[in-house]
């Protein structure tokens, strides 16, 4: 694992943790965003802990690469998934980029992995 890897498995496990807690918390923006995005509490709270899984993935790959790869490629998918919602609704880049911009750093991410 290279030094700038490490640091994006770090930074986007801290996102992810944070955001997956949310999430599964269901605190009121979070219901306010499940709501808008046309998902039950329910079903967001499962993308919560699909999001705590991967941040948790990808701190272990710090030490297992492969595990960090996988969970990288899971957390790829779910924000590939976040993207398309945003897209069929219309919404405006401002909307869209935080999925956008920590797809973009996942991906980086696993093209430093693989390429190590």
């Amino acid at each position: 694992m290279t030094l700038a890897s490490s640091i994006l498995a770090v930074l986007l496990a801290l996102v992810f943790l944070t955001l997956g807690t949310a999430k599964i918390r269901a605190v009121q923006p979070m219901r306010e965003l499940a709501a808008e995005a046309g998902f039950s509490v329910a079903a967001y709270r499962r993308i919560g802990l699909l999001e705590v899984a991967a941040a948790v993935g990808l701190l272990i790959g710090l030490f297992q690469p492969l595990v960090g790869v996988l969970a990288g490629a899971g957390l790829l998918l779910l924000l590939s998934g976040a993207l398309v919602v945003h897209l069929r609704k219309g919404d405006g880049p401002k909307k869209y980029a935080p999925a956008l911009v920590c797809g973009l750093l996942v991906a980086t991410y696993l093209v430093l992995e693989l390429l190590k």
